[in-house]
């Protein structure tokens, strides 16, 4: 027997929402899942009229959903934003190389132009060529660092006021408890923060913060948007596939639990006598950093000097061994600038 819609708009549920468990029609999900980023986007003051925004584009389902949404949104409101979807090709073959193609398909769809960046353009190295040297244990880590500073890189180019990314609720939750593990305070101190980048760098925005994943994918798939959904062929034993892991096993017995979880981090805080790292500029590639080189160059020496490990875990060897490395033969930074 046919179940009506919540909202009482005469037509019949197709869906159950996994963030209320309400039974809705998919015309009234749409409008009720828009309706949410723009309360979020309003309420934290994400965008201002005229700001030039740089969407990271990575052809899949979060970042299609964010490009249709802003620009549903940005019509629909009259947000006065100019977008431009940014892509960085971190040169993994067999994956990235066929989610840039579904991103320039969005590019056609969405009528938004595209500027695609690579590892191999910034840094020298793609990511197939990193994993050869380090394997595939530690290859996140590269990736995670340098696809961060590609992307600031990226805006600086494009002249952007901000970058939107498509951070959802659950990567948020899992980013609190990944650093509660690691017992990280610094990160753990501005891991929910729907706005970073107040040290310098271009301000990041996340304005589906509080939205679901599984709601992400209702979306796409009831709007039958275009987007690549295949797994990174070096993820797999990506620590936060643990975090995540647990994060579906607390959603299927309790939904809520994933907010939860981020209003927790939001209230989290260091004691006064708890010493925090203070940002300042890496001396080599002027990128923020807590140290006076950049994780970024860090990584990328040890690269380049047949040292691919210097960098991982603690950081008290790459202290050790960088500075007569660098005495030895200076590091040039000109791909990063």
């Amino acid at each position: 027997m046919p179940v009506p819609c919540t909202f009482s708009c005469s037509r019949n549920a197709a869906l159950k929402r996994p963030k209320t468990g309400a039974a809705i029609c998919k015309e009234c999900f749409f409008r009720a899942f828009e309706d949410e980023v723009h309360k979020t986007i309003t309420d934290a003051k994400l965008f201002e009229r005229g700001d030039f925004v740089a969407i990271a584009a990575s052809g899949g389902k979060d970042s299609t959903v964010l490009a249709s949404v802003l620009r549903t949104l940005n019509e629909r409101h009259n947000y006065g934003l100019k977008l431009v979807l940014l892509s960085i090709d971190e040169g993994i073959t067999g994956y990235r190389d066929d989610s840039l193609e579904t991103v320039k398909r969005n590019r056609d769809q969405y009528g938004i132009p595209l500027k695609i960046l690579s590892y191999e353009e910034l840094y020298g190295w793609t990511m197939d060529s990193i994993v050869q040297q380090v394997g595939r244990k530690n290859n996140c880590t590269f990736c995670g660092v340098f696809r961060r500073q590609a992307l600031d890189r990226g805006a600086g180019l494009l002249g952007v006021d901000k970058i939107a990314t498509g951070h959802n609720a659950d990567d948020m939750a899992e980013t609190v408890v990944m650093n509660i593990l690691r017992g990280d305070i610094a990160r753990l101190q501005r891991c929910t923060a729907i706005t970073t980048g107040s040290e310098g760098m271009i301000s990041r925005v996340k304005p589906f913060k509080y939205a679901y994943e599984k709601e992400i994918v209702l979306y796409a798939y009831h709007k039958r948007l275009d987007y690549f959904s295949t797994e990174c062929i070096y993820s797999p034993n990506a620590y936060r596939g643990h975090a995540r892991a647990y994060i579906k096993d607390l959603e299927r017995i309790r939904p809520s639990a994933i907010v939860a979880i981020i209003h927790a981090g939001e209230q989290l805080s260091a004691e006064e006598n708890v010493k925090l790292p203070s940002q300042r500029l890496c001396s080599r590639c002027k990128y923020i950093s807590s140290q006076e080189l950049c994780k970024a160059c860090v990584l990328l020496e040890g690269l380049n000097k047949g040292l691919p490990k210097l960098g991982i875990g603690k950081s008290s060897k790459a202290k050790r061994v960088l500075p007569s490395l660098l005495q030895a033969s200076p590091m040039s930074n000109e791909s990063l600038m």
